[in-house]
C-alpha cells in the first residue's frame, strides 16, 4: 500500500448491514411516499417514448426519476476527503484546460484516429489561432469515486472519471437527498436503523452551487441584462434537471435563461461588431446578448448532425460569450488526459510550477490527488498482451460521454481481435475498482425492483465542483481562478451486475448519503 493510500484510507473496516429490514406494509408505505413525494417536488424526467415506435417522448406526462428507497452508507472520512479533493481537481483541470501545446500534444494522437475528437481539437485550434475573444471560463465540473476495498479490507476512494461538460443530476440530486431527509422526518424510516438520522444525511446544495456558479460568469460578463443560453438536446427527457437550475438563476440572481439547441443555433446565432454572441429567439422582438453558454449538448458525436452543427460550435467558440465549456476544457476531460495525469512529473508540472498561476499546492495536495487515481495505462502494442492477459480486472475505455460506450472483462479480448492496430490510440486501460458488498432497494416508475425486495448494488460518489478562470488570448500561459468551490454531491446506485451508470438511459437510481464514522 503507498503512503498516500496509507493517509486517506478510511477507519470503518466494515459497512453496516444494510438496508434495513422492515416488513412488507413498511416497506409499501416508505415506497407511496417516495412516488408521491417525487412527483410533488420535480424529481421527474419524461417517460420514454410511447410506443416505442415514436421518436420522442411526451412533453405532458412525467414519471419520477429512478431512487434508492434508503440513503447509502459511506464512511464520513471518505465524503470528507472527497470534498477535500475537489477543488485541488477544479485548478488541476483549468490548468489543463489552459495550457494548449499540452493538451494538444496529448490528444493528437487520438484525434488521428477518433473522428469526433479530432473535430474538438479543430475548432480548439482555430480560436487558438484567431486568438481567443473571451479568456474567462466557467467549469462546472464532476469528479466520480467508487470506494475502493483495499488489501487489509480498509476503504479508499478511487476515480472512476472527472467530468467536464454537461456535468448532470446536480438538481435532482439535491432534490433526491431533500427525499430521504424528509423519509426520516415523516416517518423515522420506522426507526429501523440508528444511522437512519437527520444528522447523518448531509445536506446536497449541487443546485443552489451549479446556478451560482453561472451568475458568477454572467456577472463577470458584465452585461447585466444579457442572458444566458443553456445549449440543449432536443426533446431532453431530462429536461427538469436543467430548469430547476434555470429557476434558481431567475428566482436567486435575477439572471434570464434561453434554450436552444445546435439546429436553432444555426439559424438564429451570429457575432456583433465586439464578437458578442447574438441569438434571434422567435419569441423576442430584438436579438439577445449571450453572457454563458451553459452546454447540456455537445459531448457526444450524435449531437452533431452535419458541417453545420460544427460551424455552430466554432462561432459559440469564437464569441466573447463565457463557455461552460469551452472546446479546450471539453478536451481536458478526455480519458487520453486522465491517463496522461498520471505519468512522472505531470501533477508537479501543473500544480507546484509557480508559472502557473498565483494558487499555492503542496507535495501533500499531490499525495492526495495520486492516492484517488485508479491506475491506468495507454493501449499500445507494449500492453496489447497485458491486457488480454489481465482482461478480469480490466475495462477498457474510449473518449466518450454519456454511458455505454465500455468494454469490461470477458468482452476484452474478443473486442482487442478486431480492434485495428491504428485505433488502439483512442482507447486507455483501467483497472477495475472493488466497492465493498451493498444492497438497497431500487424503484423505477413507483415500484421496488424484485418486487420489494433489496438486491446488491454499486454506488458511485459524484462531487460537483465550480471554477471560474481565465487564461491568455492563445490558450497558454498561467491560468487565474477566481472561483474554486466544492458544491454539492451526486450518488448513482445500480445493479452490481451492470457495468455501466447512467441514470438517464436507466442503469442507475438517484441516492444520497448516510454517513458512518
Amino acid at each position: 500500500m503507498s503512503s498516500a493510500e496509507t493517509a486517506t484510507k478510511s477507519a470503518p473496516q466494515v459497512l453496516p448491514a444494510w438496508p434495513p429490514q422492515l416488513p412488507p406494509a413498511q416497506l409499501a408505505a416508505l415506497t407511496n411516499l417516495a412516488a408521491d413525494y417525487s412527483l410533488s417536488h420535480g424529481l421527474v424526467y419524461r417517460p420514454p417514448a410511447s410506443p416505442p415506435t415514436q421518436p420522442y417522448p411526451s412533453t405532458s406526462r412525467v414519471i419520477h426519476a429512478p431512487i434508492t428507497l434508503f440513503p447509502s452508507p459511506l464512511p464520513r472520512e471518505l465524503y470528507a476527503l472527497a470534498r477535500r479533493l475537489q477543488p485541488l481537481y477544479n485548478a488541476l483541470y483549468a490548468r489543463v484546460a489552459t495550457d494548449g501545446p499540452w493538451l494538444e500534444g496529448v490528444m493528437s494522437a487520438v484525434a488521428k484516429v477518433d473522428d469526433f475528437q479530432e473535430e474538438l481539437l479543430k475548432v480548439w485550434k482555430t480560436v487558438r489561432e484567431e486568438g481567443i475573444a473571451q479568456p474567462i471560463e466557467l467549469g462546472l465540473w464532476r469528479s466520480d469515486y467508487l470506494v475502493h476495498t483495499l488489501p487489509d479490507e480498509s476503504f479508499t476512494l478511487r476515480q472512476v472519471e472527472f467530468n467536464c461538460i454537461s456535468s448532470s443530476f446536480g438538481a435532482l440530486a439535491s432534490r433526491t437527498n431533500e427525499l430521504h431527509r424528509y423519509l426520516e422526518k415523516a416517518t423515522g424510516y420506522y426507526s429501523a436503523h440508528p444511522l437512519l438520522s437527520e444528522g447523518n444525511l448531509p445536506e446536497n446544495g449541487a443546485v443552489g452551487g451549479l446556478a451560482r456558479g453561472i451568475a458568477e460568469a454572467h456577472k463577470a460578463y458584465g452585461v447585466p441584462n444579457a442572458t444566458v443560453l443553456f445549449l440543449v438536446q432536443p426533446h431532453e427527457r431530462n429536461a427538469f434537471d436543467q430548469r430547476w437550475v434555470e429557476y434558481a438563476l431567475l428566482e436567486t440572481y435575477g439572471v434570464h435563461i434561453e434554450r436552444a439547441t445546435f439546429a436553432d443555433l444555426v439559424s438564429s446565432a451570429s457575432l456583433g461588431p465586439g464578437k458578442q454572441l447574438l441569438y434571434r429567439s422567435p419569441l423576442h422582438a430584438s436579438p439577445l446578448e449571450i453572457s454563458v453558454v451553459y452546454m447540456r449538448a455537445g459531448y457526444t458525436p450524435t449531437d452533431y448532425a452535419g458541417e453545420s452543427d460544427w460551424a455552430a460550435r466554432l462561432l459559440v467558440e469564437r464569441s466573447r460569450a463565457v463557455k461552460c465549456p469551452s472546446v479546450g476544457a471539453q478536451l481536458a476531460g478526455a480519458k487520453k488526459v486522465q491517463q496522461a495525469l498520471m505519468e512522472p512529473g505531470v501533477l508537479e508540472s501543473f500544480l507546484l510550477d509557480p508559472s502557473r498561476g498565483p494558487e499555492t499546492f503542496t507535495e501533500a495536495d499531490l499525495q492526495l490527488l495520486r492516492a484517488s487515481f485508479a491506475p491506468m495505462y495507454a493501449l499500445d502494442a507494449t500492453t496489447l498482451q497485458q491486457t488480454i492477459d489481465n482482461a478480469a480486472h480490466l475495462v477498457l475505455k474510449p473518449q466518450r460521454e454519456g454511458g455505454g460506450n465500455n468494454v469490461y472483462r470477458a468482452n476484452i479480448p474478443p473486442f482487442l481481435e478486431k480492434l485495428p492496430a491504428k485505433e488502439r490510440d483512442a482507447w486507455v486501460v483501467m483497472e477495475l475498482i472493488e466497492p465493498p458488498p451493498l444492497r438497497n432497494v431500487l424503484i423505477k416508475a413507483g415500484a421496488s425492483e424484485e418486487g420489494g425486495k433489496e438486491g446488491e448494488v454499486i454506488s458511485e460518489l459524484g462531487i460537483f465542483g465550480i471554477c471560474l478562470y481565465s487564461s491568455g488570448s492563445t490558450g497558454g500561459g498561467a491560468c487565474e481562478i477566481s472561483v474554486n468551490e466544492e458544491v454539492g454531491y451526486l450518488v448513482r446506485t445500480k445493479g452490481r451486475e451492470s457495468d455501466e451508470g447512467g441514470v438517464a438511459v436507466g442503469f442507475s437510481c438517484l441516492d444520497s448519503l448516510v454517513l458512518v464514522d
